[in-house]
């Protein structure tokens, strides 16, 4: 799908951005804060709807987290783990939302996540906060956990997987999003009325799994980081 760039000079050189994935970034950081705010400004032990909702998927994610890496690392790490779960769910879902109504010169509105660079941004934050932590609580034998003379390409391989895995977590979130935002718009191109609407509540299904995904994978990628075993 193509992206309606914008292109400026920064300090000489010529800059490239993807103004319509920015721009539904930006709105999805907007409904977070919103909902954020609207979900802990009123908070009783009778709690409201929004106030269970909230309490739930907290409650959800934080027992995965202390079944993974125990009580203390998850608390440490909890923050982060729900950080990427809520923005990358809501992203997906703006996606689907009718941004497609709205003509721009080149491209139209997509999920951020359609955007590679999006997808690549938050694997990379991920893996370095899992490296440093890894590094923070092991010393830098934290790359060498699986030493040993025997299993030398082992230890090779589990080094390089440090590197790989922000890799296959950028590409595999993208190519779902960006492969489901394909299948609709070509069904609304080509049946515009009844046919894209189980395409479209699929995805959403897909917005959700792929949210998690990401999620349980991150919190298993810091739960071997943090861990002295």
């Amino acid at each position: 799908m193509e992206h309606w760039v914008y292109t400026a000079d920064i300090l000489g050189k010529s800059v490239s951005f993807n103004m319509d994935t920015l721009i539904t970034m930006w709105f999805s950081m907007a409904i977070l804060i919103v909902i954020a705010l609207m979900t802990s400004s009123n908070l009783s032990l009778v709690p409201t709807k929004l106030q269970l909702m909230g309490e739930g998927i907290i409650k959800y994610f934080n027992n995965i987290a202390k079944a993974s890496m125990g009580n203390d690392n998850a608390q440490k790490h909890i923050a982060i783990i729900l950080t990427l779960f809520m923005f990358i769910l809501t992203a997906n879902l703006v996606g689907q939302l009718p941004f497609k109504l709205i003509h721009l010169a080149n491209g139209e509105f997509a999920s951020p996540n359609n955007d590679i660079n999006m997808t690549a941004a938050m694997a990379i934050v991920v893996s370095i906060y899992y490296i440093y932590y890894g590094v923070k609580k092991n010393g830098f034998r934290f790359f060498f956990k699986g030493f040993s003379i025997d299993g030398l390409i082992i230890t090779f391989v589990d080094v390089l997987e440090l590197f790989v895995r922000p890799f296959s977590l950028a590409l595999r979130l993208f190519a779902n999003i960006l492969a489901g935002e394909l299948l609709v718009t070509t069904f609304i191109g080509l049946f515009a009325i009844a046919l894209p609407l189980p395409f479209m509540l699929f995805e959403l299904f897909v917005a959700l799994i792929q949210a998690l995904v990401f999620t349980l994978l991150s919190t298993t990628y810091i739960s071997m980081a943090v861990q002295e075993e």
